[in-house]
């Protein structure tokens, strides 16, 4: 069945009449209606109450005793992989369409012809067909996790990618349920990644802890876990290359001085602040704590002197991000794209931001939020430019992480999903696929992918079949619901997210700590918890733990 809708751009907002007026930040984002303005505010003495770690930064001897009692400024990242999640808010689609599902038996044990075209899915372009054109199965394992051949996010991805880097990326998918249309599912897992880690020191870096698109507390459209909620733990916003360079703003001091003399005069102001305060009594009950904020705002002040001092941290000058003067091809986005001032350009700016700081282990994890995905009542073409955009942007962090050598754990999610009602979009960009005509969180379900440098991520298992059921975390009856009782993360959104922490763990192959770190876990034994696990830990890369 053929069915033409009238055209709309794709970044205009989305009316839909089954929904209430939008009146929420999560609803405006969710529906086109705001796109996450970027603002920046300057340090007070406030950021002087967060907790960084030990400092590395080569200061005074006099001063070195310093660096890790009591100011504990901050190393070069924390020895954990890179986490960046994708936020997709509104409800995208994610499995079927982009992600292949199974029943019981992973991926490959593929779902009836119905519950395939409820995913958007045409009888003719099913899994276990092959496309006609390009004589190539519709399952597609090219980035060891399957995608349709003709996946929006997969060819995102590639196109973003370097050819031969898609060897090293392997992933996951876990079929689960999670409401539509709301903000309001704890679908975040970012305080969880700063605290997954044998002790519950989990991911962290040299300037932040934690960065987001949003200034929220999860950094993104859906919330935090009660369980995970921690103020001290709170994402710092970024969305922009500006914000990037705001953070690490070493004065004018630098312009004027070499970094030394700079880093030199730093360390006198301490050393006279020092001298006065021991002076002072400020009055207050708390008069220890506050001398030490003053102190440390100094010295901390001296330590981003000498580290940053002429490092070049703008993602908009990084050849490897962006395509610089003079040098054609070198970027993973062109001077055009970078620059074209639209939707595209907006999103791989924001994208680029994130990836920069994490990456490069500036942030130990980040929440890159994506909005406009509640693309359902309109022509299947919105979906797919959609997710395409989304896609190039997964593959921008991949790529990127390739180029500095380093693993990257990436993570894409969105509050509840959508189905097709078997009409066809016939227009170019609808590529003959379903259209998108409702909610519908039976379809849900969200998925990582891990880039492990050298070599492909192992997945658990000593035979396909296993394998199978390690990478499909759960499973879809043939009609393409998602079975609830199939793990405790396919009903349960908290879980969910304790699932992920779980793999972020054994990927370090930290996986036996998981109930210490996180008690209250609600994953089952250790038998469940290691059917919940996908991956070996990973080998190479920063982490070196080799598989069993």
């Amino acid at each position: 069945m053929a069915k033409k809708r009238n055209a709309r751009h794709w970044d205009e907002p989305q009316y839909h009449a089954d929904h209430p007026r939008p009146v929420t930040r999560r609803q405006f984002v969710a529906q086109g209606f705001m796109t996450g303005a970027a603002y920046t505010t300057g340090a007070g003495i406030f950021s002087l109450f967060s907790d960084p770690r030990e400092a590395m930064a080569a200061l005074s001897g006099d001063l070195s005793p310093l660096l890790q009692n009591p100011c504990q400024i901050a190393t070069n990242g924390a020895g954990k992989i890179p986490f960046i999640c994708f936020d997709l808010a509104g409800g995208a689609n994610i499995a079927g369409s982009n992600v292949l599902v199974g029943k019981e038996g992973g991926q490959m044990d593929f779902l009836s012809t119905a519950g395939y075209e409820k995913m958007g899915l045409p009888g003719n372009m099913i899994p276990g067909l092959v496309d006609p054109t390009l004589n190539l199965p519709y399952e597609n394992f090219d980035l060891g996790l399957g995608f349709h051949l003709d996946s929006a996010f997969r060819r995102g991805i590639m196109n973003s990618l370097t050819p031969g880097n898609e060897a090293f990326i392997n992933g996951a998918v876990i079929p689960a349920r999670s409401d539509n249309d709301t903000g309001n599912n704890p679908h975040n897992p970012m305080n969880g990644i700063a605290r997954a880690g044998t002790g519950g020191l989990g991911a962290n870096g040299s300037i932040l802890t934690l960065t987001g698109t949003e200034n929220t507390a999860s950094g993104g459209n859906s919330t935090l876990p009660q369980a995970l909620m921690d103020p001290g733990l709170t994402p710092t916003k970024v969305d922009r290359p500006a914000d990037v360079v705001n953070l690490v703003d070493t004065g004018d001091l630098v312009g004027i001085l070499s970094k030394g003399d700079a880093t030199a005069v730093m360390e006198s102001i301490y050393r006279l602040s020092d001298r006065k305060m021991d002076r002072v009594n400020t009055q207050i009950t708390q008069d220890a704590v506050i001398k030490e904020l003053v102190r440390c705002g100094y010295l901390k002040s001296a330590d981003i002197a000498d580290r940053f001092g002429g490092v070049p941290i703008d993602p908009s000058l990084d050849p490897m991000i962006v395509d610089q003067p003079g040098a054609p091809g070198t970027g993973i986005f062109t001077q055009n794209e970078w620059n074209a001032g639209d939707r595209d350009a907006r999103e791989f700016q924001k994208t680029a931001a994130v990836m920069k700081l994490v990456i490069n282990g500036y942030a130990g994890a980040g929440t890159i939020e994506m909005g406009g995905y509640d693309y359902h009542g309109g022509r299947r073409a919105e979906g797919e430019v959609k997710d395409e955009r989304a896609g190039r942007c997964m593959g921008a962090c991949l790529e990127y992480a390739a180029r500095q050598g380093v693993p990257l754990m990436m993570y894409v999610f969105s509050d509840g999903s959508l189905s097709s009602n078997g009409a066809i979009d016939t227009t170019l960009e609808g590529r003959d696929k379903g259209e998108w005509s409702s909610d519908n969180s039976s379809t849900a379900g969200a998925f990582f992918l891990v880039y492990n440098p050298g070599t492909r991520p192992r997945i658990i298992g000593a035979t396909p079949e296993v394998q199978a059921i390690h990478q499909q975390i759960g499973y879809m009856d043939a009609g393409g619901s998602v079975q609830r009782a199939a793990t405790p993360a396919a009903n349960n959104v908290n879980l969910l997210v304790n699932t992920v922490l779980l793999n972020y763990m054994a990927l370090h192959g930290e996986q036996g700590q998981f109930a210490n770190v996180f008690p209250n876990h609600g994953l089952g034994d250790v038998a469940m918890r290691d059917r919940l696990t996908a991956f070996e830990p990973i080998v190479g890369g920063i982490v070196g733990n080799p598989p069993a």
